[in-house]
């Protein structure tokens, strides 16, 4: 595979139109298969901790990562260099993915997907200080428009906020921040070697995790994200195990699509179009467990939709 030519992280209006197109089309197709990722986790996130499925994940999901890496270089190049930048951004990516696989296992996943992908919100109110993107009057009112929206599918019922919305938020707010370290990033590293030092970050964090909690000795509460986050390790069924497996394949392909994306195409091109998983994943929750959004969530997914994609388009006379 040919050198991507890197982009400027602080040009973040430009770039070539074929670089824009495939940085869009690798983020649809990112957001399209990971939810069959969330879908995968959910179904098991009662019966087993996240972190033995994350380390079963990440550890077949090895191979296909260093198959990409042989396309994008060859395997005779690789070498990570372990910079403050590649450590901080596979830690904030870990946050961010923990944060959101304990929500699921307690939200429905439409409500879930639908608060992370806040995070084109974070994404443009933290282009300032972190890459020096100027944020105006309008865009900071399209981000309180954005956060109202966000309140209204956290409270679809007009009752208490559920604390489970409150760890979406936090996954979509690491997630902006990793993001916007992938473009800083993107001078110097290649996609490929991002998504793999990612991937052995996510490994040893989940091994460290094992080893502290791995018995259920602090497995006590009767919350779904907590039970999910501390239940104690057991031997996977043949089917879970191949079901986990698969996810270490899928969480490859579409880490790599997604790191592409950021790193070849300005945020503000290809940041929209993850918006294209809340339908998939409304249609996985309604086709799987029967998850039917009530009537005031609708209008909150459209809000936060609406503001997201108001906030990561520029008129072509500014690009």
């Amino acid at each position: 595979m040919a050198r991507v030519e890197a982009v400027d992280p602080r040009r973040l209006g430009e770039g070539r139109p074929n670089e824009r197109l495939r940085g869009v089309l690798c983020v649809a197709a990112a957001a399209l298969i990971y939810t069959l990722q969330d879908v995968i986790i959910k179904l098991l996130s009662g019966r087993y901790p996240l972190p033995e499925a994350l380390a079963i994940r990440c550890l077949v999901g090895f191979l296909p990562l260093l198959v990409l890496v042989h396309f994008d270089g060859g395997l005779g190049r690789l070498r990570i260099r372990w910079t403050r930048g590649l450590l901080l951004r596979g830690f904030l990516m870990l946050l961010s993915y923990t944060c959101y696989y304990l929500s699921i296992a307690a939200l429905p996943l439409a409500a879930a997907v639908s608060l992370f992908y806040s995070s084109p919100l974070f994404l443009v109110a933290l282009a300032g200080p972190v890459l020096g993107e100027r944020v105006g009057l309008r865009r900071w009112l399209a981000i309180l428009v954005g956060f109202c929206g966000v309140l209204i599918v956290s409270r679809p019922d007009g009752a208490a906020i559920d604390p489970a919305a409150f760890l979406s938020l936090g996954a979509a707010i690491f997630y902006a921040l990793a993001q916007l370290m992938t473009r800083r990033l993107a001078d110097g590293e290649r996609a490929s070697i991002m998504i793999l030092a990612q991937n052995v970050v996510y490994f040893v964090a989940t091994l460290v995790m094992g080893a502290i909690a791995g018995r259920g000795g602090f497995a006590q509460s009767s919350d779904a994200s907590l039970q999910f986050l501390l239940r104690a390790w057991v031997m996977p069924t043949p089917f879970d195990l191949g079901l986990l497996a698969l996810t270490g394949f899928v969480a490859a392909i579409a880490g790599w699509l997604q790191t592409q994306a950021y790193r070849i195409a300005p945020v503000n091109d290809v940041a929209p179009f993850e918006y294209s998983a809340i339908p998939w994943a409304t249609l996985c929750g309604l086709l799987i467990w029967g998850e039917i959004p009530s009537a005031s969530t609708w209008p909150g997914i459209l809000v936060i939709v609406a503001a997201g994609v108001y906030l990561l388009h520029k008129p072509r006379a500014q690009r």
